[in-house]
C-alpha cells in the first residue's frame, strides 16, 4: 500500500539501490518534529480519507434501498472485471513494494491490456491511489521523512501538471490516444530496464528545476496513467538528494496530485469504474508479503530487468492492438 518507513543502514541491498538510483528498502526511522505546514497537510489528508470512507459506506450500505446495495456488491464479486483488477492490483503492488516505484505504470499497462480505455485506466488507478498514497504520506510525515521545502516545491507544480493531464486524456478520443499512451509506457518500461545497466553518479549539489520536474511528472502520471515515481523520485534520488526525505516528500506530494487528478476525472467523466477501483485496492492489500519475498530472493537489478521487460512487452502488444483498431 506504499507505506514506506525507510531503512538507510549500509546493507548490500541498500547499496545496490543507491547505485541504481532507486528508493532504499523499508524500516522504521526516527521521528523528526514536523513543520506546522506539514501538520496542516497531514490533518487535511486524514480528514479527506475519513470523508471518503464515510462516503463509500453511505454509497454502498446506507442507501435507501439496501437490497440494491447488496446487489451491487454481489454483481461486483461476480464480475470478471473486478477479479482482473484484483490480479492487476496485486501484481502492481508487488512490483511497487519490491522496487519502491512503478505501481501506476504496471497497473495502467495491464488495465489497457484488459481492454480499458486510457481515461478509465488512469481514473481507476488514481482514485484507488488516493487511499494508498494518503496513508503512505501520513506515515512518512509521522516518521519525519518529509522535507517541508522540497514538499512545497513539488506540491503546486505537480497538482497543476496532474490537472492538465486529466483535462487532456478526458477530451481526446480513446481510440486515437491509446497508441500514444502505449508508446509512453514502452518508454517508461525501457527507462526502468535501463536503470539495471546504469551506474548513478551521485551529485552533492541541490536539485534544480524541481517545480518543472514535478509539473512534467504530474502531467505524465495522469495523462499516461503512471510515472510520478519513475520520473520524479528516481531523478531526485539519482542526483544525490537525501533518499529518506526525498522519497517521503515525493510520496506525500503524490497524495495531493492523486486527489486533484481524481477530482478532475470525477467531474469530467462518468465514474462507472468502481469494480476496477475496488479490485485494485483489494488486490493490493495482500501483496506486501510477496514483495518482501521478491526482495529477499532476487537482486534489485534482476527485478528491474524483469519488470522493465514485462511492461515494455505488454505495452508493445497494447500498441499493436490499438494501431490495428484504427
Amino acid at each position: 500500500m506504499k507505506i514506506r518507513n525507510l531503512d538507510l543502514t549500509r546493507n548490500p541491498v541498500n547499496e545496490e539501490h543507491q547505485q541504481l538510483g532507486i528508493p532504499p528498502i523499508e524500516d522504521t526511522v526516527s521521528h523528526l518534529d514536523a513543520h506546522p505546514f506539514l501538520r496542516v497537510a497531514v490533518w487535511f489528508a486524514v480528514i479527506v480519507l475519513i470523508l471518503l470512507v464515510v462516503f463509500l459506506i453511505g454509497r454502498f450500505f446506507l442507501a435507501q434501498d439496501s437490497i440494491d446495495s447488496w446487489q451491487i456488491i454481489s454483481q461486483t464479486l461476480d464480475s470478471r472485471i473486478f477479479w482482473s483488477a484484483v490480479a492487476v492490483g496485486f501484481l502492481a503492488q508487488v512490483v511497487d513494494g519490491a522496487l519502491g516505484m512503478a505501481y501506476g505504470v504496471t497497473a495502467t499497462t495491464f488495465l489497457l491490456a484488459s481492454g480499458a480505455s486510457p481515461a478509465a485506466a488512469s481514473a481507476s488507478v488514481h482514485i484507488a491511489e488516493i487511499f494508498t498514497t494518503g496513508v503512505s504520506g501520513i506515515s512518512h510525515a509521522k516518521f519525519g521523512n518529509v522535507n517541508k521545502q522540497l514538499f512545497t516545491r513539488l506540491l503546486v507544480p505537480g497538482m497543476l501538471g496532474g490537472i492538465i493531464g486529466a483535462l487532456l486524456i478526458t477530451h481526446i478520443d480513446s481510440t486515437l490516444f491509446k497508441p500514444i499512451i502505449s508508446g509512453y509506457l514502452i518508454l517508461l518500461g525501457l527507462f526502468i530496464l535501463s536503470k539495471a545497466f546504469r551506474q548513478i553518479s551521485i551529485r552533492k549539489e541541490a536539485p534544480m528545476h524541481v517545480g518543472k520536474l514535478a509539473c512534467f511528472g504530474g502531467f505524465m502520471d495522469t495523462a499516461g496513467g503512471g510515472g510520478w515515481g519513475p520520473i520524479v523520485t528516481t531523478t531526485l534520488v539519482g542526483t544525490g538528494t537525501d533518499p529518506r526525505t526525498t522519497i517521503g516528500s515525493v510520496n506525500f506530494a503524490e497524495f495531493f496530485l492523486t486527489l486533484t487528478s481524481a477530482a478532475v476525472f470525477a467531474l469530467l467523466m462518468e465514474t462507472d469504474t468502481w469494480p476496477l477501483i475496488v479490485g485494485l485496492v483489494f488486490g493490493g492489500l495482500f501483496a506486501a508479503p510477496f514483495a518482501a519475498y521478491l526482495c529477499k530472493k532476487f537482486k534489485t537489478r534482476t527485478l528491474l530487468i524483469l519488470v522493465g521487460i514485462l511492461i515494455t512487452a505488454i505495452s508493445f502488444f497494447n500498441l499493436y492492438k490499438s494501431l490495428h483498431a484504427l
